[in-house]
């Protein structure tokens, strides 16, 4: 899974990040792949991996990634939810899914960094992820790493599906409306948050995310961050324009 040739701008970028990032002492991914009623936290010292995708190689279901809870950071995560008046819940049988542990055994495969997961908040209503970002940024550890674990482009149907000059220009119009939304100076936080709460405007956004829940994870980060993102990654994914952020 991880040598297919269509990922590997992906993966050459996430070793990069590791490689050119101070160590984080624990890592918290807000995940793509995860719904609940309120944001909700995995909790224990040794999560299991939870393998939520169907129709991969055996050896995709054999992946190991040890790497162990914060139980402590999970304390400070509710603490700074609660003081934004964000209520948040835990859960210690899920474990960590593949939004978690596929991006960290690229990035730091010795699975020796404590890691959190965090759920995003069903019906994905973009205002109540910016919120929920604005709480995180008040954590009091400054060597937490925020990972929003998603993907500027997911549609399923056009992965798979013969590209077109109007399919291709749909892609390349939204990701630059995203980069430029994300990463421009020229934009004060009150208007890229409100393109981002109104980011269903934005030029074929129904084409580039039929379903929003891989973008979302990234509305936490623009709330964490609260300025314009200072170093942004042009990738090819699956053959899709995609991009990064680094903050």
């Amino acid at each position: 899974m991880l040598g297919d040739e269509g990922h590997k701008e992906m993966v050459s970028n996430l070793r990069h990040l590791a490689e050119t990032m101070p160590k984080p002492s624990a890592i918290l991914v807000v995940s793509a792949h995860w719904e609940e009623s309120q944001p909700t936290l995995t909790l224990g010292k040794t999560p299991p991996l939870y393998y939520d995708y169907y129709g991969f190689p055996q050896e995709s279901y054999e992946l190991e990634y040890p790497a162990p809870g914060d139980d402590s950071l999970v304390g400070k995560i509710q603490k700074a939810l609660k003081n934004s008046e964000i209520e948040s819940r835990t859960d210690s049988e899920r474990g960590y899914d593949h939004a978690l542990f596929i991006p960290l055994l690229l990035m730091y495969p010795e699975a020796n960094i404590p890691c959190v997961e965090m759920s995003l908040i069903k019906g994905l209503d973009p205002s109540a992820h910016i919120a929920m970002g604005k709480a995180l940024s008040k954590l009091e550890d400054e060597n937490i790493l925020i990972i929003g674990s998603g993907f500027s482009f997911h549609n399923m149907r056009a992965f798979f599906a013969p590209d077109t000059p109007e399919t291709k220009a749909a892609n390349n119009d939204f990701d630059a409306w995203l980069r430029e939304t994300c990463s421009s100076q020229e934009i004060d936080e009150s208007e890229r948050e409100k393109r981002m709460i109104e980011w269903e405007a934005a030029p074929h956004a129904r084409y580039c995310h039929p379903r929003e829940e891989h973008l979302i994870p990234l509305h936490v980060c623009i709330g964490a961050t609260g300025r314009a993102c200072p170093e942004v990654f042009e990738l090819e994914i699956i053959q899709k324009k995609a991009s990064a952020f680094r903050w």
